[in-house]
């Protein structure tokens, strides 16, 4: 007797096996997951960007014989001391207690012997970062966690958390296994308590009351120091527009798929706008304000090679800067941990439990043994040898494109592969001269 044949099972995409797992954990635990990292579903990003090279239209320059420049200065506008770097990629703000003195010591050597800037977090400044780190900006954070006036004057730029691309409008996170005596020392806390950053900081709510706690931080600093603004990517043209009102020298703009410490699992994949669509509006705000190159923009957020930066300086950064992608270069989520990682429940390149302080590799960690296994030394070298190639790689293409500065490189020089990415960055679909939206059409 013949059997009839069967329907392949067929599994729901609105109830995958992720969504699944996620609402079983759910409604076994009571509370919501909460994870590091940035966003792991896939939005338009660099990658749906290509560079029209010179060919006819446009005259390459030779790699080996004519200069292509990568320098860059931030706090131009009314900063007495403008920090000057050689590459126009800098170390984004993570703190000491998110990550264990080991790895801030290795960024602060990496970031040294590339010749740019490294960033404190929240919790304050640790002897290691300010002495192995030629250029470093102390961020000024919501919860002050470990801030006092000597260090702003011992920076080289003062950097105020507005907002955080992995979670726009919400605050920070360091659980109390990760609060040992020298962390709960420096953020004046409990050892072993949770530790929460407010969500807003507490002297000021709005662009005028920001004006002026950026006049008392010019005048504790001496007017010296350049002041960024760091903010989330959620309605940038309004936020920058109102950045550079406060007055700010920097604009440092972090898309969702910019990474945190800790915070819940639904704000990291459903709030905020990726990077790729907050680049032209945040430019177009400086451009409206008359203040492009002026005030400069620090575009974060997702940055992984030196075509993403390009792509960014294309579009109207002056420079961009790297969080999980420089973890990654000091050895985060490294394979040969995978053993280890298996016992934690899950595997190499997916480890995102950061909060909990049990690292493999001693880098979002607090514990002295796991520590151990990261020399700042050699992962400083790490750091900087990816640095050298990203900056490379950047020249590679401006050269290609014919220009002899990475600033000179233009959305003229980009096409889109999809619809959605040419609207985002409003540079032509490839192919045509049109991109949804363009005036005229």
């Amino acid at each position: 007797m013949d059997k009839t044949p069967q329907t392949e099972p067929r599994q729901s995409w609105t109830f995958s096996n992720s969504i699944n797992s996620e609402i079983r954990r759910a409604a076994a635990s009571g509370i919501y997951d909460i994870r590091g990292g940035g966003a792991k579903r896939r939005v338009p990003h660099f990658d749906d960007l290509l560079f029209l090279g010179a060919s006819m239209s446009r005259y390459p320059l030779e790699g080996y014989r004519e200069k292509c420049d990568t320098s860059v200065t931030l706090g131009t506008r009314f900063a007495k001391k403008p920090i000057e770097l050689k590459i126009p990629i800098t170390i984004a703000g993570m703190s000491f207690g998110a990550l264990s003195g080991h790895a801030k010591e290795a960024l602060g050597r990496g970031a040294t012997m590339a010749g740019t800037s490294t960033t404190t977090g929240d919790g304050g400044m640790t002897e290691e970062e300010r002495g192995h780190s030629e250029k470093l900006v102390y961020q000024y954070l919501p919860s002050r966690y470990g801030m006092n006036p000597d260090d702003l004057r011992r920076a080289d730029a003062i950097e105020i958390v507005v907002g955080q691309g992995a979670k726009p409008g919400g605050g920070g996170m360091l659980l109390g296994q990760k609060i040992t005596e020298r962390v709960a020392g420096m953020r004046d806390l409990p050892v072993g308590i949770d530790q929460r950053s407010a969500c807003r900081h507490p002297d000021w709510t709005g662009p005028d009351d920001l004006e002026i706690k950026i006049l008392e931080i010019r005048e504790i600093t001496n007017w010296e120091k350049p002041i960024y603004i760091k903010v989330g990517g959620a309605r940038p043209y309004y936020d920058v527009a109102l950045a550079c009102k406060a007055g700010a020298d920097v604009v440092v703009l972090d898309g969702m798929q910019g990474g945190t410490a800790a915070t819940q699992d639904v704000f990291i994949e459903h709030v905020g706008q990726p990077t790729l669509a907050c680049i032209r509006p945040a430019v177009q705000a400086l451009q409206d304000l008359g203040l492009h190159r002026e005030v400069q923009l620090v575009v974060s957020g997702g940055i992984r090679t030196g075509a993403d930066v390009a792509k960014a300086l294309a579009l109207g950064a002056d420079a961009v800067a790297i969080g999980t992608a420089a973890l990654v270069a000091l050895g985060d989520n490294d394979p040969k941990w995978e053993a280890e990682y298996n016992k934690l429940g899950t595997t190499a390149g997916a480890y995102d439990d950061w909060h909990e302080g049990r690292d493999p590799a001693g880098i979002t960690t607090q514990d002295p043994e796991l520590m151990k296994r990261l020399d700042p030394e050699a992962a400083g070298r790490k750091l900087r040898n990816y640095l050298n190639v990203m900056t490379l790689e950047c020249q590679t293409i401006a050269r290609a494109c014919g220009h002899n500065h990475v600033h000179n490189l233009e959305p003229e020089d980009l096409c889109a592969l999809t619809m959605e990415a040419a609207a985002m960055a409003q540079v032509p679909l490839a192919g045509t001269n049109w991109y949804p939206g363009k005036s005229g059409f």
